[in-house]
């Protein structure tokens, strides 16, 4: 018997007692989710996916194969998305050989068929996995771009000033879009000045340097200039000692210091607040 008529034969079985194998398939699933998704909910994704895996077995639809791979790659995204694990998720597929497994215990002249459908269920199983590990992967990724993103804001202290407060490490991924941000900012504000708030970087060694370098370079080419703040103590220690020169690039202790800085150098003034005298207390 070849496998073709195998798997044939084996659809046409597991057709005819399908609310069975359904029935007990969804309780295999429902029992190792543990609550985490409706029984409803589960019924209705096995249903369809049963009609799939008949259809792929009886070889009478050549769409249903690939029909059937979309189903399970577009499930295993959603269990990713969701947090269900690997092994929650590759559920959905060999729960469905334990049931047929359990309909099919006693029926000896029907080990070959079981066999073609349990390798079957295995190459599907496989490619769930295949699909969830590579969907966490972007989801790890994507949530990485973001917190890089919220990790590099860049403020309008001022007309003309604004600033972008550095916290954390500086590498190479994150300084191309400190740069990136800063460069757009430039260009649609205006702004002449530029306020790099070091504050939050606990460390600044040669490479982070010559990023911070960089980044004052390309604003200068937009007619820009960048003030360097919030340098602390053990920093400049280290930047001294690595004998790293900042060159003509201004540098202030704080924030303050830098927007008052930069607020003279473009000739703005920020006006100074009125004192009221106060009027003597009672004698």
């Amino acid at each position: 018997m070849d496998v073709d008529s195998s798997q044939a034969r084996m659809a046409a079985y597991m057709r005819d007692h399908q609310d069975k194998v359904t029935g007990r398939w969804c309780e295999l699933v429902v029992t190792g989710l543990r609550g985490r998704t409706s029984a409803a909910e589960i019924r209705r994704e096995l249903d369809d996916l049963y009609g799939l895996v008949l259809r792929t077995m009886s070889g009478a639809d050549e769409q249903a194969a690939g029909e059937l791979r979309a189903a399970l790659a577009e499930l295993s995204r959603s269990r990713a998305r969701n947090g269900f694990t690997p092994t929650e998720t590759a559920l959905g597929v060999f729960a469905l050989k334990d049931a047929v497994y359990e309909l099919v215990a006693d029926a000896a002249d029907l080990v070959p068929e079981y066999l073609a459908f349990s390798r079957t269920m295995d190459d599907l199983g496989l490619h769930t996995f295949e699909t969830y590990a590579a969907a966490r992967e972007q989801i790890i990724a994507d949530q990485a771009d973001a917190m890089l993103e919220l990790s590099t804001p860049v403020i309008k202290l001022w007309e003309g000033v604004i600033a972008v407060p550095l916290v954390g490490t500086l590498d190479s991924a994150r300084t191309q879009l400190v740069m990136e941000k800063l460069l757009e900012t430039l260009v649609a504000t205006g702004a002449d000045h530029a306020v790099l708030d070091i504050t939050g970087v606990a460390t600044v060694d040669t490479e982070v340097a010559q990023h911070l370098l960089k980044t004052v370079s390309a604003a200068r080419l937009l007619g820009a200039e960048c003030i360097v703040c919030g340098i602390r103590p053990q920093v400049a220690q280290t930047i001294v000692s690595l004998g790293i020169e900042f060159g003509d690039i201004a540098t202030k202790a704080t924030l303050a210091d830098a927007l008052a800085y930069a607020l003279d150098r473009s000739g703005r003034r920020i006006d100074e607040p009125r004192v009221e005298p106060q009027k003597p207390g009672p004698a």
